[in-house]
């Protein structure tokens, strides 16, 4: 799954180049308005994308979810309380398992981020992984639940669904007791409102 409107040419070009099934998940909606490179390459399947690297939490994030993980660190970041490594995982199946094993054992908790159905999902795989390879690690997956989804348009449907950076970071300060942040208690008194 791209991150944005760039990725998804390479990726295209790379699932025309593939000599087998390849299942692409085109993102709704309009582009981010990134800047296009002119020159389209492959991109190695299954090689996941380090966007930022840092100690307390790996964000690792995929397709249209990539943008929101970036925003959520630097939200994050700014309140002083946690610095993120952020992952454009890229591909749900085979997983970047290197970089994510590399990532989780460098910090202190994980938040998976995908615009999909949690049970069975990409962050379900990730656990696997994480549990294959003996890493405990205290993870938030976010996601959709196993339901129904309107339809409608994306921005309401991510406030609705929780899957914005304002009720991202609000999950992440009720999950994880080593981000401390003066702004902590005041986003999660709020957010109970």
């Amino acid at each position: 799954a791209p991150k944005d409107e760039n990725e998804l040419q390479h990726m295209l070009n790379t699932a025309i180049k593939y000599n087998g099934p390849i299942a692409l998940r085109f993102p709704r909606g309009n582009g981010l308005g990134v800047k296009i490179e002119e020159d389209i390459r492959e991109i190695p399947i299954g090689k996941a994308e380090l966007l930022q690297e840092g100690s307390d939490l790996t964000l690792l994030a995929i397709g249209n979810m990539v943008k929101t993980a970036q925003e959520v660190a630097e939200r994050l970041s700014k309140e002083k309380s946690s610095k993120s490594t952020v992952i454009n995982a890229r591909f749900v199946k085979p997983l970047d398992k290197d970089l994510i094993l590399e990532a989780c054992k460098k910090t202190k908790g994980l938040v998976t981020l995908e615009e999909n159905c949690l049970e069975g999902g990409f962050g379900s795989a990730v656990l696997e992984l994480l549990q294959e390879n003996n890493i405990m690690l205290p993870t938030l997956r976010i996601g959709l639940a196993d339901e129904f989804i309107v339809h409608g348009n994306t921005d309401v449907l991510r406030e609705h669904y929780g899957l914005t950076p304002q009720k991202i970071v609000e999950k992440i300060y009720k999950k994880f007791d080593f981000i401390n942040s003066p702004l902590k208690k005041i986003v999660l008194n709020f957010s109970r409102r």
